[in-house]
């Protein structure tokens, strides 16, 4: 399974707001076609969020990851170990990527915790593995290629 925050992971973290409040997120499209290509390859992706917005529905929706969208999150290690015990697997059979603070709770859960380039200092501490790129260029993409290449080599 593969755990993703939101924003500063699928997004730069910016929060952009038209004059009528209108709340946009830049997604990047080769991270979203690594998450369709593993979820078709039988990963389970699910997206864990602190904040709300339509917008996370939608793309999770565009990219085919189901029911396991969780926003305006506050202890996203619960939500980790509610998702292990609805697919029954095990913490070494998770990854979980972040940036901030909030997504520390994911970390003591997945056997493979991941921090983008831009994460806060505490979590590229937490990690095992720091990505190349920042969260929203491309660091989703790289996780997904790196996770697809071991799995390939098992095989």
């Amino acid at each position: 399974m593969l755990i993703l925050d939101v924003d500063g992971v699928l997004t730069d973290g910016s929060i952009i707001y038209d004059s009528r409040g209108i709340e946009y997120k830049i997604f990047n499209v080769q991270d979203g076609s690594g998450i369709k290509r593993i979820i078709k390859k039988g990963i389970k992706v699910a997206l864990v969020t602190g904040r709300e917005s339509p917008i996370i529905l939608r793309r999770a929706r565009e990219l085919g990851v189901g029911d396991d969208v969780y926003q305006g999150v506050k202890d996203k290690e619960a939500v980790a170990k509610r998702l292990l015990k609805k697919y029954d697997i095990l913490p070494e059979q998770v990854c979980a990527v972040g940036d901030d603070i909030l997504d520390l709770g994911l970390f003591r859960i997945a056997g493979f915790p991941v921090a983008v380039a831009n994460a806060r200092p505490e979590v590229k501490k937490a990690a095992r593995y720091i990505t190349a790129a920042r969260g929203g260029a491309g660091a989703v993409r790289e996780v997904i290629d790196m996770i697809s290449n071991a799995q390939d080599k098992k095989i």
